[in-house]
């Protein structure tokens, strides 16, 4: 077998999904062929080499009685079993049933088996740049994920919507091979989610094809599902390409200022009403795990009516361990940032207050992103009317290759009069 092939083959072992990708590429590299003649003792006393991965052929788990060995169930392809692995606590044989080929990851490796994050199999979450600690997941079942809003994600007194994209694909590509990746994903936001509440992400696994495969996520809270995510996943292939799309002309990154640095500006800005300043200036700012540099000047407000447009850039604040299916997870949370705002900007005026919400979120991924490095997203509003908004966006890379685009429907609505009480008169 050359290494491409062990690593699909290990892609397809459930136990092995929720690690890094680097992990995976690591056990490759690591492991060792073994044959068995039916009938011969792969495991005996309980003793084991490390941990096996069936490849091919059938083997039987025996438990041992003071009488004899009875066979109690049969291992087949993908299965895995020995030290390291979750077996057991009753001595066992294992034994061939047919001819069989195993993997065997030797016991001195099997620390891979336990990755210090599901990103990264060496730096401990708390390490990580802050959006991958973000992205965390801890692995409950096979299918099912917890995660946690820390203090220092993003929120908008709710949870903030990005956080429930980024952490349903996570879970969901940790349930494919590392050989998919995700080139689309449709989400659905239910309920509005609670900051203080660990949110449970159970993974429904629609298809596994030798090419593509499809997973759905559901959000789960106080025993409600508050959101849920459709996705699919395709290995990567060669294909023809062409690209319609050009990048803007827009400023370096680099000769703008970031969101932070903008805001000490704007509360000196004098174009600026003071009333808006002093909010600016004694409401509590949070610093994000994202960099934002936006292309545009920009003088309005929130009661300001603007186009119904925006560009900026983004990238994820730190190093981001090398995996792609995180990289994608990181844009999927960074794209909810302003994004559905765009739509209400024409309808913006003083005084006036919007109920806005997202309804549902669409992603598709065209070529391979770099989460860590500047990407320009370019967004606008092409219409509103029944009181939802559309939004539509594209990001490119520094190359202006198109790499991403996006569409987002949300409820718009102004507040509603209160109504008049009749009261009876005596």
């Amino acid at each position: 077998m050359n290494a491409e092939s062990v690593v699909e083959f290990l892609g397809g072992v459930i136990l092995l999904q929720r690690l890094p990708s680097s992990s995976i590429r690591k056990i490759a590299q690591l492991i060792k062929l073994k044959h068995f003649d039916k009938g011969e003792f792969v495991i005996r006393n309980g003793e084991s080499e490390g941990v096996y991965f069936i490849l091919e052929g059938e083997a039987e788990v025996c438990g041992i009685s003071d009488e004899d060995i009875r066979p109690e169930f049969v291992l087949k392809r993908y299965d895995y079993f020995g030290d390291g692995a979750p077996t057991s606590q009753q001595q066992a044989d294992v034994i061939a049933s047919t001819k069989l080929t195993c993997l065997i990851l030797p016991s001195e490796h099997c620390c891979l088996l336990q990755p210090k994050s599901i990103w990264n199999a060496h730096e401990r979450q708390e390490t990580c740049a802050p959006v991958e600690s973000i992205l965390h997941l801890d692995a409950v079942e096979v299918n099912l994920f917890k995660g946690i809003t820390l203090p220092y994600a993003i929120k908008f007194g709710k949870l903030y919507g990005g956080q429930f994209i980024g952490h349903a694909l996570a879970a969901a590509s940790k349930s494919v091979d590392c050989l998919k990746i995700v080139h689309h994903l449709q989400a659905y936001f239910l309920l509005v989610g609670d900051c203080d509440v660990p949110i449970l992400y159970e993974v429904h696994r629609l298809r596994d094809g030798k090419s593509f495969a499809t997973r759905r996520v559901d959000a789960i809270q106080k025993g409600n599902v508050v959101f849920t995510l459709l996705a699919s996943f395709q290995k990567e292939e060669d294909g023809f390409e062409h690209q319609e799309a050009v990048m803007p002309q827009v400023p370096a990154p680099d000769t703008l200022l970031s969101i932070d640095k903008l805001r000490e500006r704007r509360i000196i800005d004098p174009r600026l009403p003071r009333t808006y300043r002093n909010k600016v200036a004694t409401t509590e700012h949070a610093i994000w795990p994202i960099d934002i540099r936006f292309c545009d000047p920009n003088t309005s407000t929130n009661q300001t009516k603007s186009p119904a447009r925006l560009r900026y850039w983004f990238k994820a604040k730190g190093k981001l361990s090398d995996d792609q299916a995180l990289h994608r997870c990181v844009v999927a949370y960074a794209s909810d940032l302003m994004f559905f705002e765009v739509t209400c900007n024409p309808h913006r005026r003083r005084g006036l207050k919007f109920s806005a919400l997202s309804l549902n979120h669409t992603i598709w991924f065209h070529r391979p992103v770099k989460a860590d490095d500047w990407l320009l997203f370019v967004m606008e509003s092409p219409t509103s009317s029944a009181a939802r908004g559309l939004v539509s966006g594209q990001m490119f890379n520094k190359n202006g290759e198109l790499v991403v685009t996006l569409v987002q429907e949300g409820l718009i609505r102004a507040p509603r009069a209160p109504q008049t009480v009749i009261r009876a008169k005596y």
